[in-house]
């Protein structure tokens, strides 16, 4: 084309080229009552998987909570209480015990709450290296990184709202 040629057709409106970008001939027309229908489809889908990672079962889980490892990781730290996941509650306590104007209660609030910190940070360490040996003992040859972090962050929730859901009792028997 040359300076002087035109393109032979006017110029189309912004408006109805959005139009015919929007609308293709291709796309299926699908209707309000298909739109609901595949919407109830997708949450009835997500409730499942959801219900299925609650329960631990493998495939519904991501890739951090797979394996036997990180199933006996989990087992291991729900057969067992910690103070970590006790943390929550006590800082609400403390947060309550805060708010009275008496300068002895917060200060013993305050260093109440460190005092917990300190030792769920303990007990921490300790389950990390406890958890490390028993994964070599049980599954020889398997990778350990990460799973002491793994385990102490899994403690620190409370029970109740771990996810998964603890498969085993407080001081059941896991081997």
């Amino acid at each position: 084309m040359t300076e002087n040629e035109g393109k032979g057709r006017p110029t189309p409106k912004r408006k109805d080229a959005e139009s015919k970008r929007k609308v293709s001939s291709l796309a299926p027309i699908v209707t309000k009552d298909q739109k609901r229908a595949s919407k109830a489809l997708a949450r009835q889908n997500r409730v499942a998987t959801r219900a299925a990672y609650l329960r631990g079962e493998e495939s519904a889980l991501p890739a951090r909570d797979r394996g036997p490892a990180r199933r006996y990781v989990r087992n291991f730290v729900d057969a067992r209480r910690s103070i970590g996941e006790y943390f929550l509650p006590i800082i609400f306590f403390v947060l309550v015990l805060t708010l009275f104007p008496v300068a002895v209660i917060q200060v013993g609030a305050i260093a109440l709450m460190y005092a917990v910190l300190v030792i769920a940070v303990i007990d921490g360490i300790f389950l990390s290296r406890k958890i490390r040996k028993a994964v070599e003992a049980k599954f020889p040859g398997t990778s350990t990184k990460g799973l002491g972090m793994y385990a102490w962050l899994r403690s620190t929730q409370m029970r109740r709202l771990r996810a998964p859901h603890p498969q085993v009792k407080v001081g059941d028997s896991i081997d």
